[in-house]
């Protein structure tokens, strides 16, 4: 046989409320901290990635190129 217990009853409710509350306030929580992560890496005038990944390879080639000069330089010497 189940009894209705009207604490119980309402202290479940309360404990519910109080669980949807707090996920809530951990979801807003995480927002805000990303959005002040955002705010600070725009402050910082960071690189991206891909500017980055474009530098290095214009970076590599003309490493390239200067290796192929010293090269011809040391050949027309000899």
């Amino acid at each position: 046989m189940q009894t209705q217990n009207p604490f119980l009853d309402e202290f479940s409710k309360l404990s519910q409320a109080a669980m949807g509350l707090a996920q809530a306030a951990g979801e807003e929580a995480k927002t805000a901290f990303r959005a002040q992560a955002d705010r600070i890496a725009a402050e910082m005038d960071l690189v991206r990635r891909d500017e980055f990944d474009a530098l290095k390879a214009e970076l590599e080639a003309l490493r390239d190129e200067v290796a192929a000069l010293k090269a011809a330089k040391a050949e027309s010497q000899a």
